[in-house]
């Protein structure tokens, strides 16, 4: 089933920018900034300043220095009573935005009522000389102070001032007269570019065998023990033991998500369930992850017995005591998993948990963040709307995150990052957002960062070594439908550094084996799947600045697992789409079959006779076939990397009100009258796969009923049937039985009636277990 292409306004454009300067040298700057389009920067290094004159009447004076270029001035921080401060602080102006002609570094004493003019250091712009790396940054120099007059005063300043790109390493940290309006420490940390790692996770399994020596309180009942594991915010618990006596068993497995650093032990407590909603602590004990186990294979490790504890209140006062108590257990964290975090379809990273099971990598992903055209205002200030665009990008372990660009709808970030790749059927994703954290985290009034759009690059689809230059839709999915918020502009270039390696890694199981030898269970893989989105959301969110929990969510795509009406509608026609061939396969044999056009069919019957004669040539000849159709779609293959398709995701399409089911909450909040609605259309939905499912075991049940004598007659006459076969297959050369029956399948319309055959009309008529059905 062809789908039909998408608007223009939400399609992929390929594009043609000015990468690397136009530069094709074998310098560092080319070869670590090629990716992305250059852009120009003054730079002023502010070091110290020295012999500075008093200003008040203890002598001393409370200096800061004030970066000024046009419109835009930067200031460094004051000291109190210094008169030989150190700051070692950069300031970046963009040369795009540079309309003065001289650079004044002014240096001013903080005061009260108005800050007093101290010196000041002259630059012409047009004088200042340039630094492309690799060259050495550029030693600072002593300038005089000058009054207003250009007199020379009292005091120096040690000063560095050239012209750059985004590839000088002053870069990251400088303060940038993009963000002018930004003030405070904390909000200049969160709209400088970051590089995060994700915590290193290990599965926790904590295997309960049996305890020993219980002390119930009443003595004259038999026992319902349980074991509780608490890691963090993780809680899980063993059935109630079969063997009600003071020594139960379980033998039973608890998987825990654990990260590195291990900061929460494990805390076992078994319990006595002595009423329904009520039960009694007979022991518990703490277990610190530092000195758990870790195995990398399948073998098991050694149990040990762990002693239990009570706390006993005694005169208002908690007191420990020790007692005879023990519980039996295997605890290891498991090193040959690969902790999932992400969703199946889009992981980034299979590797197992411990390192020493990596293989070598198979080549290194670049991506070159260009710039975003045409997004939409995010948020209203003074009036107007605005958007604080940055962009994350996650693959495997590594987190990127760009500045952030204020108050543009078409900002430029021109920032190039790389990521050593080792499977090539992995994902990059690439998120757009807007920050609402400019004053800094605790002022932004509990107020998140909102999503602008995805993209997700599938490394397999991407030719090695070649420059990929498009720009992507940014695509939102709201309740009242989907919306186009801007485009990104992203080069891509996939490098391989062994051909052979990354052929031989498609032979090999997409997972790490233990999920293979030691397979976890589907309820498993999906809570210990949240609890990793959570720890991982977590632990990121606590990072200076931080990458905050709605981010990493979105990257991570939490909450696509629940049920959607209009995923589903979209699975169902990916369904149909891929039946579509096989289908097709169908109508052309039918085709065939009623002598549509008689040539085809005369030469399907000599290619049959062929086959039927010669069968050591049926294999070869289906993979020519094959070898032959791949050649052919060889010359409409994709010349671009997938791109989020409404389409095929049937969001334009799609009715508010599944729109508005898919982004409900669970449990619901919707009024009870549209939860019935809803549970209404499931129920019509649910009846009709129902039905479905009926049908395919009525089928089963009628193949079964064939030798079950269930219909002694239909039984009778298909064993005799099968003996007649079997006799005239004897007697038959095989050949013969074989163009028999294809010259049966593929006779002229003249010998055929539009009734059903006399074997499906039998099978038909076979009994089904549908009479038993209530």
């Amino acid at each position: 089933m062809m789908q039909r292409p998408p608007p223009e306004d939400f399609s992929l454009k390929e594009t043609n920018p000015h990468l690397g300067g136009g530069k094709v040298t074998g310098d560092k700057l080319t070869s670590t900034y090629d990716l992305v389009e250059q852009m120009q920067y003054l730079y002023v290094r502010v070091v110290k300043a020295k012999d500075l004159p008093a200003k008040d009447i203890t002598g001393s004076c409370d200096p800061y220095v004030e970066v000024k270029l046009g419109n835009y001035k930067g200031t460094t921080r004051h000291f109190e009573k210094k008169t030989n401060p150190e700051w070692n602080q950069v300031f970046a102006f963009s040369k795009d935005r540079i309309q003065a002609s001289v650079l004044e570094v002014i240096v001013k004493d903080k005061d009260f009522v108005k800050d007093d003019f101290m010196g000041r250091v002259y630059f012409d712009v047009n004088e200042i000389p340039k630094r492309v790396p690799p060259d050495s940054p550029l030693a600072p120099q002593w300038y005089r102070l000058e009054d207003r007059k250009g007199d020379k005063v009292k005091g120096e300043l040690m000063l560095a001032v050239w012209m750059g790109t985004q590839a000088d390493e002053a870069f990251p940290e400088a303060w940038h007269s993009d963000a002018a309006t930004v003030s405070g420490m904390d909000g200049l940390a969160n709209i400088r570019s970051k590089v995060y790692l994700s915590p290193k996770l290990w599965y926790l399994r904590v295997n309960v065998i049996e305890a020993q020596d219980l002390q119930p309180t009443n003595k004259g009942r038999y026992p319902d023990v349980f074991v509780k594991a608490m890691l963090g915010l993780q809680a899980l618990r063993t059935r109630i033991s079969a063997s009600r006596t003071i020594n139960p068993m379980w033998n039973e497995d608890l998987m825990f998500v654990a990260a590195e650093p291990f900061e929460e032990p494990l805390i076992l407590t078994v319990e006595d369930r002595i009423a329904p909603n009520k039960d009694e602590v007979l022991g518990r004990c703490v277990i610190p992850l530092q000195y758990v186990e870790k195995r990398l294979d399948h073998k098991p490790v050694n149990t040990r017995w762990f002693n239990l504890e009570k706390h006993v209140i005694v005169e208002g006062e908690k007191k420990e005591i020790k007692f005879a108590s023990r519980l039996h257990m295997r605890i290891c964290l498991e090193g040959g998993y690969h902790v999932l975090d992400e969703s199946t379809h889009y992981s980034s990273d299979l590797r197992p948990t411990a390192k020493q099971l990596w293989k070598s990598n198979i080549g290194v992903l670049e991506l070159g963040i260009l710039n975003a055209q045409g997004l939409m205002p995010m948020k209203t200030k003074d009036g107007r709307g605005t958007t604080d665009a940055y962009c994350v990008a996650k693959y495997g372990q590594k987190w990127v995150r760009t500045r952030t660009i204020i108050d543009s709808f078409t900002p430029k970030w021109n920032e190039q990052y790389t990521w050593e790749v080792f499977d090539p059927c992995t994902v990059i994703t690439i998120g757009v957002f807007d920050n609402c954290h400019l004053q800094g985290g605790d002022k932004s009034g509990g107020s998140k960062d909102s999503r602008i759009g995805k993209v997700r690059i599938r490394l397999s689809t991407l030719e090695t070594d070649r420059v990929y230059t498009h720009s992507y839709p940014l695509l939102v999915l709201y309740p009242n439908g989907v919306k186009k918020m801007g485009e990104i502009h992203l080069a891509v270039r996939f490098t391989c550094s062994s051909l052979l390696n990354m052929m031989h890694m498609y032979s090999q199981p997409l997972l790490p084996k233990m999920h293979y030898l030691h397979p976890l269970t589907v309820s498993q893989l999906d809570n210990l799947r949240h609890q990793a989105t959570q720890i991982v959301s977590m632990r990121l969110s606590r990072a200076e600045p931080p990458l905050r929990k709605e981010v990493v969510e979105f990257m991570l795509d939490v909450g696509s697992h629940m049920w959607s009406m209009r995923r589903s509608k979209a699975n169902f026609f990916r369904i149909m789409g891929v039946l579509s061939g096989l289908i097709a396969v169908g109508k052309w044999f039918d085709q065939i079959c009623n002598w549509k056009n008689p040539i085809t069919t005369v030469l399907i019957h000599i290619l049959f006779i062929i086959l039927v004669l010669y069968p050591e040539l049926i294999l070869p000849t289906i993979f020519l076939y094959l070898f032959l159709i791949g050649v052919w779609y060889y010359r409409w293959r994709s010349r671009h990397p997938p791109y989020m398709d409404t389409r095929l995701s049937h969001a334009d399409s799609a009715h508010p009100d599944e729109l508005d089911e898919e982004f409900d909450t669970f449990p619901t909040t919707r009024p009870s009258d549209i939860v019935r609605m809803r549970y209404d259309r499931l129920r019509n939905i649910a009846g009709r796969i129902q039905t479905v499912v009926g049908d395919l075991a009525t089928q089963g049940e009628r193949l079964q009923s064939l030798l079950s004598w269930r219909d002694p007659r239909a039984t009778a006459l298909f064993v005799i049937f099968c003996l007649i076969a079997a006799i005239v297959l004897y007697v038959t050369p095989f050949q013969v039985v074989a163009l028999l029956t294809g010259f049966y399948v593929l006779r002229h319309p003249r010998f055929r009636h539009r009734l059903p055959s006399v074997p499906l009309n039998f099978f038909r008529r076979l009994p089904a277990r549908t009479d038993c059905m209530l």
